[in-house]
């Protein structure tokens, strides 16, 4: 395999991760149709590798790329970083279902687990705070009472705590407790976008877009702060595939965020200043929508970060090289190349 540019003859580097092909430190590979190219990191042309080089690499690399937990996909095109700074491009529908249930049923399923813990041990706190009354001759019904406002707030979380400062003005952020997620509302947007209602008492902050994404993404891990079943976390991706992915998950939140505007019992004002928080504002969504809720923000946030536009200069990029490989592919092709590639295909 060459080890510089065929273009400017720049060097393409080297990886130490996948051990069937060291050249590079951006690949690119279709494995439906057999290809694997090398995207120099200079001029970000697309080499097309020789074909006896490829299958071993598209194998390691299909591997790579469905245990990478950081990466973001279009349609067509995916990114994901790998170990030792290795990029893999992929080309081909996305993986996201099997990809959303393993991350984020790991990642729900230590948030139960943690939450579980602590308030177990908190609860054989407050046992012994009572325990230690009554020894002590302390009237019981007090240490009760405390005993009972303790668990509650270990259960569902101290109203009054800051759970985000989501970006508002410039230095001026919304301070937001969990007491506010109850009276935080899913509204739309005048041009029909995600828009998002921080409320606090009468107090209202309007997020349209973007930002009403961002801030949904910073918010919605307090709603979700003791994680989800597996069973939860499978509902969730597919609530998300049924919609056709993150983005007409997005929009059919909406509608979903009709149940985040229900009343607050009888007024606003009637629970306000209490240590219990009703099953109101984003407290209103169903378990399963929750999840999903937090899978699509962070998703979307993470693309963006992570990608910044790079997926769209991607995605231009490989249909300008592919029509460059299925040229070259056509006028070599060895014998038993088409049987390899229906093989791919199958997996």
């Amino acid at each position: 395999m060459y080890a510089t540019c065929l273009f400017c003859h720049a060097s393409l580097g080297r990886n130490e991760v996948l051990e069937a092909f060291p050249v590079g430190r951006r690949l690119a590979y279709d494995a439906e149709k057999g290809r694997l190219w090398v995207v120099c990191r200079r001029c970000e042309r697309w080499n097309l590798t020789p074909v006896e080089e490829r299958w071993e690499a598209i194998d390691a690399a299909e591997r790579l790329y469905r245990g990478t937990r950081l990466r973001a996909a279009t349609d067509q095109v995916g990114l994901a970083r790998v170990g030792d700074g290795l990029e893999l491009v992929r080309i081909g529908r996305p993986l996201r279902p099997e990809f959303a249930a393993w991350r984020y049923g790991d990642q729900f399923g230590r948030r139960r687990t943690r939450m579980a813990a602590a308030a177990g041990f908190g609860m054989l706190g407050v046992g012994a705070l009572i325990a230690g009354g009554v020894a002590a001759g302390v009237g019981i019904g007090a240490f009760v009472w405390l005993g009972a406002q303790t668990a509650q707030r270990l259960v569902r979380g101290n109203p009054d705590a800051v759970v985000a400062r989501v970006p508002y003005l410039p230095d001026h952020p919304v301070v937001v407790t969990r007491r506010m997620l109850a009276e935080t509302r899913i509204v739309d947007a005048a041009d029909g976008a995600l828009g998002l209602e921080v409320r606090a008492n009468r107090a209202r902050w309007y997020f349209e877009g973007d930002e009403a994404q961002r801030a949904l993404a910073q918010l919605i891990p307090a709603v979700n702060r003791f994680g989800g079943s597996p069973d939860t976390v499978r509902g969730a991706v597919a609530r998300i595939e049924e919609a056709g992915g993150p983005e007409g998950y997005l929009a059919r939140l909406r509608g979903i965020g009709a149940l985040t505007r229900l009343p607050a019992r009888e007024t606003e004002s009637h629970w306000w200043g209490k240590d219990e928080i009703p099953q109101t504002g984003l407290y209103a969504l169903r378990p399963v929508d929750r999840l999903a809720v937090e899978m699509v923000a962070h998703e979307e946030r993470e693309r963006r970060a992570l990608l910044d536009g790079e997926l769209a200069s991607l995605e231009r990029a490989w249909r300008e090289a592919e029509e460059i490989a299925a040229i070259a592919d056509g006028l070599l092709e060895p014998q038993g190349l088409g049987a390899r590639i229906a093989a791919l295909r199958g997996r």
